[in-house]
């Protein structure tokens, strides 16, 4: 269930700022996501080689670091991904851990590295509670939350004219904290919820469910999933010939690898907010060619987070000169200014919460596509200010 791969790395130039002495600083990095199950394609193997260039990139045994990376399978269990994260704390002496889609998994694995003092880098998770109810000072949320994609997606859609929603849910922690977050976007913008219905997590069959919607007069469908449970809900939704009779869909998380999957034909003109694109200017283009030479598909924002997020934790065990103090190295990086080649300027807030820029994307149609992953145009931008919520008080960890 564990691959280890053992790497040397060193300093990423555009993220230090003071050069420190050549000493011996060892690091072990853990991803930890679903390796075999319905967010295989969205994390799975594509974070580990996203781990892997970032450790390539950081060049670090020029200045005495040496990093190793091991993986394993979560299977989207909390008790499976509590049992990892206590062996690799307990015996494997990992020092942070990477990714972690499934926010029930997540939520468990900030408890128990917070008791360890070591680093959890969210990549995979949208649960705000992870900033919020269970903020902790060694979590760092890196690449979305369910609120920058209600913010993005939901109130596109409400001001466009969708009014009426219903939502289909997924049954855990990420999809309910989707559906509250849109909700409230909703209502603010004029909009109202008319339905919801809890589904199953993961699940096959959405016939049902979507009758239910179908029913229920909504202008907009709001699909409260990811992974596979998505691209099933929109295939089963066109085989019903929903969007044909005048409601519309809402990925409210949906990923470059789903819309791939789906193919254009299928996914035209579908609205989501995602953190990266893989072909928004030069450095995303050079980085993502990297990554499909080395895993064959282009990567989705999940995988650049895990990218980007090592870049800034290996910076900030650099600076400190060691990997042992979870909570110095996460106090680090929210006081480093970092300039990320993938998602731009990011900052790092006490609570935990990395500000950048979130994006506003439309799926292209099969005229406008030029190739298999040209699949999105963007149409708007959202500053992350605007795109995450506001700090709460209790989760200020520069004050603790």
């Amino acid at each position: 269930m564990t691959k280890n791969l053992v790497i040397s790395t060193a300093v990423f130039a555009a993220m230090t700022a003071a050069p420190a002495l050549a000493q011996d600083i060892s690091v072990k990095l853990g991803v930890l996501n679903d390796r075999s199950g319905v967010y295989a394609d969205l994390s799975g193997e594509g974070s580990v080689v996203a781990a892997r260039m970032a450790v390539e990139d950081f060049k670090a045994a020029e200045n005495g670091m040496s990093v190793e990376i091991i993986s394993a399978d979560h299977q989207n269990k909390p008790d499976i991904g509590s049992n990892i994260t206590r062996q690799w704390y307990d015996v494997d002496g990992v020092n942070a851990i990477l990714d972690v889609p499934t926010s029930s998994v997540a939520l468990a694995v900030a408890d128990i590295t917070a008791e360890n003092n070591g680093v959890f880098l969210i990549s995979g998770a949208g649960s705000t509670a992870l900033t919020r109810e269970q903020c902790r000072p060694t979590s760092v949320h890196w690449t979305y939350d369910t609120a920058s994609l209600a913010n993005g997606t939901g109130a596109a859609l409400t001001n466009a004219g969708g009014k009426k929603w219903f939502f289909m849910t997924a049954d855990y922690a990420f999809g309910h904290s989707l559906e509250e977050n849109t909700s409230a976007v909703v209502k603010a913008n004029g909009g109202e919820v008319v339905g919801q219905v809890n589904v199953p997590f993961p699940n096959q069959d959405f016939s049902s469910f979507l009758l239910q919607a179908q029913g229920s007069g909504a202008d907009v469908i709001g699909l409260a999933n990811a992974g596979g449970d998505t691209v099933n809900a929109i295939k089963q939704a066109s085989e019903f010939g929903i969007t044909q009779a005048g409601q519309k869909l809402a990925a409210l998380l949906m990923f470059t690898n789903d819309v791939h999957a789906l193919g254009v034909q299928t996914a035209q003109g579908l609205s989501l907010t995602e953190a990266f694109y893989w072909d928004q200017n030069d450095e995303t283009r050079a980085w993502s060619d990297r990554f499909m030479e080395a895993h064959g598909a282009m990567p989705n924002m999940v995988q650049a987070g895990v990218y980007s997020s090592t870049m800034a934790y290996l910076a900030a065990v650099k600076e400190l000169g060691s990997a042992e103090d979870g909570k110095a190295i996460v106090d680090k990086m929210k006081a480093m200014d970092i300039e990320d080649p993938l998602f731009g300027k990011v900052t790092v807030r006490a609570d935990g919460r990395a500000l950048h820029d979130m994006y506003l994307f439309e799926v292209k149609t099969p005229d406008e596509s030029t190739g298999e992953w040209d699949l999105y145009k963007e149409i708007s931008s959202i500053s992350g200010e605007e795109a995450f919520l506001p700090m709460l008080e209790e989760c200020d960890f520069s004050k603790k």
